[in-house]
C-alpha cells in the first residue's frame, strides 16, 4: 500500500482514500462515481423505481384534486397545514421581512444582486441578428417562470438571487417562487426579503414576482399543470432534492426545465502546492449540505494523508458535525492516481457541478483541459462559495452526470428563440429547383409542388 503503511490513526473517515496502489483500487473507484449517480434524481434503475413512482402519484394527485393535493402533501412532508388562501405570501408579509433584515446583510445582499446583474448583462445573446440570405433568428423571453428554492436542509435565500435575476435580465414578465415552509411554517424571513428587494428593483419593474409558501415535487407539479391558486408556467428551474429534480424531469415536456440540479458536489484537484486546510475546508462546505458530494482527486499521496488529517480536524468543529459525517462516508472520498492524464480524464467522467483546481501555477493548464463541469473554480482563493454568493454566474448548476450536456443556468435560458426566413420572388426563383429537386427525393411531392407552384404561376 506504499505511503500508506505505517499510518495507523484510527478514525471513521479513514476509509474514504483510496489509491491506485491498492489492489481494490479499481473496484472502489467504480464506487466513487457510483456513489453520486442517484443523488441527482430518481433514474431508471431497480433501487429508485419505487420512488419514481411515488412523484408520479404526487404529480397525477395534483392533476386530479389540484389545491387539495398541495395541501395534503404540505402538511405530510413538510409539518405544515395550510389553506389554499395561505398557499401565497402576502405583499404586507414580504415588506415585513424586509423591514426586519439586518441592514448589514441587506448591504451584502444588493451587492450580490449587482453582482450578478452586471454579469448576466455581460453574457446574454438575446439581441435579434439578422443573417445573410433572408434570414434570422428573433429572441423573445419567456413569459411566465417558476422559481424552485430549497428549505429543507437549509434556508437557500441566494438561489433567489441566482435564479430570479438571470430571470429579469432576460425580460421575464412574471417569476412564481416556491419554497417549502420549513422555517417556523413559513418560508425563511431572510429568503422573504430578497424576494421583496427584488420585486421593488427599479430597474425591473415590469416583472411581477410571486411568493408560495409550497415546496417539494407537489410545488413542482402545481407550476406545470395549474390549480385554482396557482397559474401555470412555461419554465421550472431552480436545484432541490431527488424528489424536486424528479418531478422536473417528469414534468418536462409540457414545460420547460433547466436542468437537473440535485444535491450539492465538489470535485477538487491539488497538487502539493495546495493547502490542504483550505481543501479540507472546501470539501466540508459541500458536504455540510446533507446530501452533499466531496472529493478529491491527485497525484501526491502526501497531501491526500495531510487533507485527510485535516478533514478529521475540522469536522468536529462544525455545528452540522453528524450530518457532514455521514456525507463524507457515504459520498465523499480522497482518490490518488498515478498521473495528471488520468486523473484528467477520470474527472471530465466525473463532471462535478463545482470543480475546484488548486495546483498552483498549473491551475489555469489544467482548467484548460476540463470540459465537463458545471463551473469551475481555478486557483487557492476561489472557494466554490465565491461563486454561490458573489461572483455573477448563477450557482444552479447541473449535478449528476447532467454536465455533460447541461450547462449552468444563466439570463440566455430565459429566451427562446425563433428562426426568421424571408424569401422574395427572385431569391425563390435561384434555389427552387433544388428545393423542388430535394423534396420529390424524399417523396414528398406536395412539399414540391408547393414551390413549383410559385414558379409556374407567379404573383396574381
Amino acid at each position: 500500500m506504499g505511503f500508506w503503511k505505517g499510518i495507523t490513526v484510527p478514525h471513521e473517515l479513514d476509509k474514504i482514500l483510496i489509491s491506485y496502489d491498492q489492489p481494490e483500487f479499481m473496484e472502489r473507484l467504480v464506487n466513487v462515481f457510483l456513489s453520486k449517480g442517484g443523488m441527482s434524481h430518481f433514474g431508471v434503475g431497480p433501487s429508485h423505481v419505487e420512488n419514481r413512482r411515488k412523484v408520479e402519484v404526487i404529480l397525477t394527485e395534483v392533476v386530479e384534486k389540484e389545491d387539495e393535493a398541495i395541501v395534503k402533501y404540505t402538511e405530510k412532508f413538510d409539518g405544515v397545514k395550510l389553506t389554499p388562501e395561505q398557499f401565497r405570501v402576502s405583499q404586507a408579509d414580504l415588506k415585513k421581512a424586509h423591514g426586519q433584515i439586518d441592514p448589514e446583510l441587506l448591504c451584502s445582499i444588493r451587492k450580490s444582486i449587482d453582482n450578478v446583474k452586471k454579469y448576466q448583462k455581460e453574457i446574454f445573446i438575446g439581441n435579434d441578428k439578422k443573417c445573410s440570405g433572408g434570414t434570422g433568428i428573433k429572441y423573445t423571453a419567456i413569459k411566465r417562470v417558476g422559481i424552485c428554492v430549497p428549505g429543507a436542509s437549509a434556508p437557500l435565500p441566494s438561489t433567489v438571487i441566482m435564479t430570479a435575476v438571470p430571470a429579469m435580465v432576460a425580460g421575464v414578465e412574471e417569476i412564481a417562487v416556491v419554497s417549502p415552509p420549513r422555517y417556523k411554517g413559513d418560508i425563511h424571513p431572510v429568503t422573504l426579503a430578497v424576494c421583496y428587494e427584488l420585486s421593488i428593483d427599479e430597474d425591473y419593474q415590469n416583472c411581477q414576482i410571486e411568493v408560495y409558501r409550497i415546496g417539494g415535487a407537489q410545488a413542482v407539479g402545481a407550476l406545470n399543470f395549474e390549480t385554482e391558486t396557482i397559474k401555470r408556467v412555461d419554465k421550472i428551474v431552480g436545484p432541490g432534492n431527488q424528489w424536486v429534480q424528479t418531478a422536473k424531469q417528469l414534468v418536462y415536456g409540457d414545460v420547460g426545465i433547466d436542468s437537473i440540479a440535485g444535491p450539492s458536489e465538489v470535485l477538487i484537484i491539488a497538487n502539493d502546492d495546495a493547502n490542504p486546510a483550505w481543501v479540507a475546508a472546501d470539501m466540508l462546505s459541500q458536504a455540510e449540505h446533507a446530501p452533499g458530494c466531496a472529493y478529491l482527486f491527485t497525484v501526491s499521496q502526501k497531501i491526500a494523508a495531510e487533507v485527510l488529517k485535516e478533514l478529521k480536524k475540522q469536522v468536529g468543529q462544525l455545528k452540522r458535525k453528524d450530518e457532514t459525517i455521514v456525507c463524507l462516508k457515504k459520498t465523499s472520498g480522497i482518490v490518488v492516481f498515478e498521473d495528471m492524464y488520468d486523473l484528467i480524464q477520470r474527472a471530465n467522467e466525473f463532471a462535478a457541478e463545482h470543480l475546484q483546481i488548486q495546483c498552483g501555477q498549473q491551475s489555469r493548464e489544467i482548467a484548460e483541459k476540463i470540459n465537463d463541469a458545471g463551473a469551475i473554480f481555478i486557483g487557492d482563493y476561489t472557494p466554490v462559495a465565491v461563486g454561490d454568493y458573489w461572483a455573477g454566474p448563477s450557482h444552479t448548476l447541473p449535478t449528476g452526470i447532467s454536465a455533460k450536456f447541461f450547462s449552468a443556468l444563466s439570463a440566455n435560458d430565459f429566451i427562446k428563440s425563433t428562426s426568421i426566413i424571408e424569401y422574395d420572388k427572385e431569391k425563390l426563383a435561384e434555389s427552387a429547383e433544388d428545393i423542388i429537386r430535394l423534396a420529390e427525393a424524399e417523396g414528398l411531392d406536395a412539399h414540391a409542388k408547393s414551390v413549383r407552384i410559385r414558379q409556374e404561376t407567379g404573383q396574381k
